[in-house]
């Protein structure tokens, strides 16, 4: 018998999804140039099978005292296109966050945390890197002053249990240790929901999110 199983679901969209305004890029030429078609906003994506995503999913009670050693990869934030890749993403604590400029033009980097320290990083040219790590769990926002239309969220927790619904609207937490957890769904414009899971020793679970547009 196993000891631990996966936690599985997705996460629903229904009624009317709003529409994403276009990003105007005129004040930067090089941003210009790199879109051969209209480029919008990543505040709602509804996915093609009613499903939403960039939705931060994680266990957010249930693990008690158990404390888990970061990976030694490393997770990448690529500014491309002047847009952030990913726009939602998640990282374990101590684990490392390789922010890298692929654009030809000035970018800086601007953590909007509270319990981690604030950076605010200028990157001026193509392929420069900065490393930066997390000591304590928070969703924050990341913005660029140079280009204001340019906004992510980085999810700092302190296990290796989270995952971003991607083009299909679902997700997966691996090797969940058995036990009752409460599950969280975070999302930028729809807030959270929560949910409690019972992962069974000798097999998995499911989650199923819904949100509603207005």
């Amino acid at each position: 018998m196993s000891a631990a199983g996966d936690v599985t679901g997705k996460v629903a969209f229904s009624g009317t999804a709003p529409k994403m305004a276009r990003i105007m890029m005129n004040a930067d030429p090089v941003c210009v140039k790199q879109h051969t078609a209209p480029v919008t906003g990543e505040e709602v994506v509804v996915n093609k099978n009613s499903t939403l995503k960039n939705v931060l999913i994680y266990v957010k009670e249930g693990l008690g005292a158990k404390t888990f050693s970061p990976p030694s990869t490393k997770v990448e934030f690529n500014q491309k296109g002047c847009q952030y890749w990913p726009h939602v993403l998640g990282i374990q604590t101590g684990q490392e966050l390789e922010v890298v400029n692929s654009d030809p033009t000035l970018h800086n980097v601007h953590s909007l945390s509270k319990e981690n320290a604030q950076f605010n990083v200028a990157q001026p040219m193509k392929g420069m890197k900065l490393t930066k790590k997390f000591d304590k769990p928070e969703v924050f926002k990341v913005k660029c002053e140079v280009h204001t239309w340019m906004g992510a969220y980085i999810g700092v927790f302190s296990h290796p249990y989270f995952a971003v619904t991607g083009d299909d609207g679902s997700f997966t937490l691996k090797n969940l240790p058995a036990g009752d957890y409460t599950i969280e769904a975070w999302h930028e414009k729809y807030g959270t929901q929560t949910m409690k899971v019972k992962v069974a020793a000798s097999g998995a679970a499911t989650a199923d999110f819904a949100f509603a547009g207005k």
